[in-house]
């Protein structure tokens, strides 16, 4: 695949103009699956420091991604291993006996070594020349799709809670994009923290407060990030667009669910996959009154 030169940086975006919409995109759950790569590493990291007890079920993640706090998936890994231990789980049939409870301050668990693990089954053993379940991703759009955009003055960027080493390796080394405009982990904090989508925004020349802003996402976290920005940045519009993750649309019922869960949380519009967010619908959004 030839790497996209335009749309590189900020600087080669076409001037903003009256009709212009910036469109920021989460990665995990929109441009890639990561059903079988970091929420498997985070199941695989509970059933190991439930000594086997325990391994949380797709069901379970989406119920505690629900509650809009936990993006990061280390962090959520370590709150269902203490969940478990404290006997919260009786809800998915995972609970423990209430005389074997545990407080989490008792618990023994060293968040770096649940990191440690983590990464080692997600990146793979070597963190040099990873081979873990990244590999095997599935992505969710190609890299002319975002030419479309680009080609319809559309200026775009990422926002993610993925490390910039993951989010890169899927933004450059699979979809070869060049140095696109990226926000990740270690550059602002955790979701729903507004702080990374609005550092994206400005990477991306929308200083003018004037232009809309569609944040395309996958969680509950996602779409809190857009009405926290909202409060920050009260004299720009800002759009959430919810995407349902490829593991969420197995039945009817499951994707009804789900798409209810966005929309509550604030999504205007929910879509099967991102290529959907067509130009048009992204100019007719930006346009919305």
């Amino acid at each position: 695949m030839e790497p996209i030169t335009q749309s590189a940086s900020a600087l080669e975006f076409p001037l903003i103009s009256e009709k212009a919409v910036i469109v920021v995109f989460d990665i995990d759950g929109v441009i890639r699956d990561v059903s079988g790569s970091y929420r498997r590493a985070l199941a695989d990291t509970v059933e190991h420091f439930t000594a086997g007890a325990y391994r949380p079920s797709q069901a379970d993640i989406d119920a505690l991604k629900s509650e809009g706090i936990w993006n990061n998936d280390w962090e959520a890994s370590q709150e269902l291993v203490y969940r478990y231990f404290e006997g919260k789980l009786a809800s998915s049939g995972n609970a423990i006996a209430p005389s074997a409870a545990l407080s989490r301050e008792t618990v023994n668990l060293n968040y770096e070594e649940l990191v440690a693990f983590f990464q080692s089954r997600y990146r793979g053993p070597d963190p040099t020349h990873w081979t873990g379940y990244i590999c095997q991703e599935p992505l969710l759009t190609q890299a002319d799709y975002l030419e479309s955009l680009t080609k319809a003055g559309i200026r775009w960027g990422f926002f993610s809670g993925a490390t910039t080493g993951s989010a890169r390796y899927i933004l450059e080394r699979r979809l070869g994009l060049q140095s696109p405009v990226l926000v990740a982990m270690e550059d602002a904090p955790g979701k729903p923290d507004p702080t990374g989508l609005l550092k994206t925004v400005a990477l991306l020349n929308g200083a003018n407060s004037l232009v809309p802003v569609i944040y395309v996402g996958d969680t509950v976290a996602d779409m809190y990030v857009v009405e926290k920005a909202r409060q920050i940045q009260g004299d720009r519009r800002w759009i959430g667009v919810g995407v349902l993750p490829p593991h969420v649309q197995a039945t009817e019922e499951q994707r009804e669910a789900y798409a209810a869960t966005l929309r509550k949380a604030g999504a205007v519009i929910v879509l099967n996959n991102v290529e959907e967010l067509t130009p048009a619908l992204i100019h007719h959004l930006g346009q919305e009154k």
